[in-house]
């Protein structure tokens, strides 16, 4: 780089690209193919980790099913990969498209809470999947949001009312999306495995964006798909830990008290026999993806190797100091930090934001002065309660925003990021992108 680089436009510009390159039209066409060899139809799908490909018979056009953030541009892929030959199928997603599939029933749930059209949703697909004989072919197209976008509790004493005070105590606490999951699913009459129980004896196959950690994926959108390794027992145990069986709702809590909920299937059950996998994209593809564009803008780059999924402000001071370490080994040279996951931010206050915006503004402050940059952002193109989908803070944040009377610690203890970095003019808002493979931070030094 031959003149000064301005490093908040060029992480931008990075984790455009980083979108560019997990956009999941793309990525389905590319990766998976209807192959009509021999005269018999079947669906091409890539192994695990780039592994040989495999394959499922089309003998019947498949029953398709989409859920979550990314449902309705995976069910437009999946039609135009089968070439429109579709039994029937079911969108349910934040939002219903413009342009919706003929074949296709669309239904609108909540996020980050369920709404009446997230119950409809899995009314829907249990009903779509009943009934079903071995001879039937079941495609699910699964992603991030799910958890909230497609709900039915199992207990139909519950409220929708009681979802939705469960989901708020949840993703407000500050626990891990892991542990948050583990409590979802034995709830529901749709996770943790049982969607695909209603579908049994019909041949499945789950093709899924992984917005979870890295060997977790029976917990993307609580895994209605997938055999639950976890207990009833884990559920009791993480709910006393964390102090949460006297908020519960008294719809929920009485199963928790009473120690009553349902155990969910597990591994070896024969009812996953014909049970197929497919990650399609994770947070690995996206670092992955912001390393490339990083060292094409001219950066020596690197993957953080420390923890990713860990209190905010431990995570900020962590890779700060990696950034310092990268910079001293390639001096004279700019460097670029790439790190995912999702951090954990609780919620302290009534402002507006969310964990990327919160881990801008702490780290802001460890920059200050100095010609560093940080970028945190979704790429699901939404962060927190903001319409932002993350910041990007220089050494100069914090001076710029004392001039403008804004208080970095008053705003994080009132959860109000978004604010800060909207009136100060480092808020990253790329609108909703259809997508949801965790969050991506990008660190750069020149």
């Amino acid at each position: 780089m031959d003149t000064q680089p301005d490093l908040k436009t060029l992480a931008r510009q990075i984790f455009l690209r980083t979108l560019d390159a997990i956009d999941v039209r793309c990525v389905m066409l590319s990766r998976l193919r209807r192959d009509h060899d021999g005269g018999e139809s079947r669906l091409m799908f890539p192994g695990r980790d780039k592994g040989p490909q495999h394959s499922v018979s089309l003998e019947r056009p498949p029953v398709v099913i989409a859920v979550g953030k990314a449902a309705a541009t995976m069910a437009q892929a999946m039609s135009e990969i089968l070439e429109g030959n579709v039994r029937s199928g079911l969108v349910v997603a934040p939002g219903i498209p413009e342009h919706r599939l003929p074949d296709f029933r669309y239904l609108a749930g909540g996020h980050p809470y369920p709404t009446e059209g997230s119950l409809q949703g899995a009314r829907a697909a249990l009903e779509l999947v009943s009934g079903l004989d071995a001879e039937d072919r079941v495609i699910f197209l699964i992603s991030g949001g799910g958890s909230a976008i497609f709900e039915q509790p199992l207990d139909p004493a519950v409220t929708l009312h009681d979802l939705v005070e469960f989901n708020k105590l949840l993703v407000t606490g500050g626990l891990p999306i892991e542990q948050i999951n583990v409590l979802r699913k034995h709830v529901s009459a749709v996770k943790g495995g049982r969607l695909a129980v209603r579908a049994h004896p019909a041949l499945q196959l789950t093709i899924f964006i992984s917005d979870v950690p890295e060997g977790l994926d029976s917990m993307v959108a609580s895994g209605p798909t997938f055999p639950d390794t976890s207990t009833v027992a884990e559920c009791y145990s993480l709910a006393e830990s964390a102090g949460l069986i006297a908020k519960l709702p008294a719809g929920i809590g009485r199963r928790f008290e009473q120690r009553t909920l349902h155990e969910t299937p597990k591994p070896g059950d024969a009812r996953f026999s014909r049970s197929l996998y497919c990650r399609l994209l994770s947070n690995r593809d996206a670092v992955e993806a912001a390393r490339i564009a990083a060292e094409d803008a001219g950066f020596t780059a690197a993957i953080y190797q420390g923890e990713w999924d860990i209190d905010f402000r431990e995570a900020a001071r962590a890779q700060s100091a990696a950034l310092d370490e990268l910079a001293s080994r390639h001096r004279g040279h700019p460097v670029c930090l790439v790190a995912g996951g999702e951090v954990i931010s609780p919620v302290t206050g009534s402002g507006a934001g969310g964990r990327n915006q919160a881990f801008a503004l702490y780290a802001a402050q460890l920059i200050a002065g100095r010609n560093r940059t940080v970028l945190s952002a979704g790429t699901d193109g939404r962060d927190g309660n903001s319409p932002a989908s993350g910041a990007v803070a220089d050494g100069t944040t914090i001076e710029r925003a004392k001039r403008l009377g804004l208080d970095r610690e008053c705003a994080l203890a009132a959860s109000d990021a978004y604010t800060f970095f909207k009136t100060v003019g480092d808020a990253l808002e790329t609108g909703y992108t259809g997508n949801n493979v965790r969050d991506v931070r990008v660190w750069l030094a020149s």
